[in-house]
């Protein structure tokens, strides 16, 4: 039932992947629903919505992303970096969370799963100092965008972005986003099944 599902979804965003990356997202929804129970990892309790509300709306910024290097900041149970690492092999991913269940739980994830382009990090995101920048940040229902770009101002290389993932766009959000950085690029994002706005907010320190 969920890999029909999964292949239809994946086909209304164009979305090629491998029967193996189609078993990795599926597994992974099993492992949510599974953990839940003791971890609380999502309010999420139904694995159909789970496809939806978690992996679909995490793969709809797949063909956004620019570069190798990424951090997911706040990733609660590894979103959305884990689905993004099942679809870009080529690229790494650090999994960022202040609370060491969900860590645990992501390792868990990379260790059945097979998935080797991940790292997961406990920390709070002010206090973690990476050896080497990323050539993207991304936060999903993390923090205001203000909040997001005054904690994670140390982690972009120079070229670096933020990527913002966002629901309904908040004028007043928009206008406090710090000097010094500005919006390149706000992209209307439609997740399957989901009758909901949400946005990407590409955004680059000057």
């Amino acid at each position: 039932m969920l890999s029909a599902q999964l292949e239809a979804y994946l086909g209304e965003i164009n979305l090629p992947a491998t029967v193996e990356q189609k078993k990795q997202l599926i597994d992974f929804v099993g492992m949510i629903h599974k953990w839940n129970k003791a971890y609380n990892l999502t309010s999420v309790r139904d694995p159909e919505a789970m496809l939806i509300r978690h992996i679909m709306d995490s793969l709809v910024v797949s063909k956004h992303l620019q570069g190798e290097r990424f951090i997911d900041v706040g990733t609660g149970p590894g979103l959305p970096g884990i689905p993004l690492a099942i679809m870009n092999p080529d690229k790494t991913f650090v999994l960022l969370d202040s609370l060491g269940k969900r860590i645990r739980f992501q390792k868990q994830v990379a260790f059945e799963l097979g998935i080797t382009n991940i790292s997961s990090v406990e920390s709070r995101v002010e206090a973690y100092q990476p050896e080497q920048k990323f050539d993207g940040v991304l936060s999903r229902a993390f923090a205001s965008i203000e909040d997001m770009l005054s904690w994670c101002h140390h982690l972009p290389a120079d070229h670096g972005q933020y990527y913002a993932l966002k629901g309904q766009l908040n004028e007043q959000e928009m206008r406090q986003i710090p000097p010094g950085f500005t919006v390149t690029d706000i992209i209307e994002l439609k997740v399957p099944k989901l009758d909901e706005q949400r946005h990407l907010l590409k955004i680059i320190k000057q």
